[in-house]
């Protein structure tokens, strides 16, 4: 199952502005300011995690990402726990990097260890194979770097992301990107 996490509302469905009171106003801006918030932390998360695994497990000095890359994942994350019991806190989250015709396991992440997870996102970075490599990486080869070493990966706009439920036998939810 594909499916698209679009959250933003079309012209005409929000109530007139004589019906919203003060109250109703407040709850929706302090949501509008959680989610925004927790958006920035998933953010933080997954950038943490791809700057540990520069040395370790991708073998690079830097990853070079686009720009809105992160925060587009961390709004379809926020979408895909958005149905579930617990939300985001009953999330395990896989990180990986599909590099040529294999794939890496960077980290995984429980959101929150005190709740049992109930659903699992699968996700899967791209290395962008359209570049061409860089001028100093022919200077560096040899020289300060070992076997295997490479000055930099440049991950792609596309992702993968794979929702499972743990305890349900619906189907699996992809969303690609």
């Amino acid at each position: 199952m594909v499916a698209s996490c679009s959250k933003r509302k079309s012209p005409g469905c929000e109530p007139p502005a004589e019906d919203i009171n003060y109250w109703d106003h407040e709850v929706a801006a302090n949501n509008v300011n959680e989610e925004e918030q927790t958006c920035l932390y998933l953010t933080k998360l997954f950038e943490n995690s791809l700057s540990r695994a520069k040395k370790t497990k991708l073998n690079c000095s830097e990853v070079l990402v686009p720009e809105t890359l992160i925060r587009k994942i961390a709004q379809d994350v926020l979408c895909l726990s958005s149905s579930e019991p617990c939300g985001l806190r009953g999330s395990i989250i896989y990180i990986n990097v599909e590099t040529g015709n294999t794939c890496k396991k960077l980290d995984r992440i429980v959101y929150d260890s005190s709740v049992v997870p109930t659903f699992e996102l699968t996700l899967i970075f791209r290395q962008d194979g359209s570049s061409w490599p860089s001028l100093s990486d022919f200077f560096f080869i040899g020289t300060c770097f070992t076997a295997g070493f490479r000055q930099a990966l440049k991950l792609s706009p596309g992702f993968c992301l794979i929702k499972k439920k743990l305890y349900s036998s619906s189907a699996r939810t992809v969303i690609e990107c």
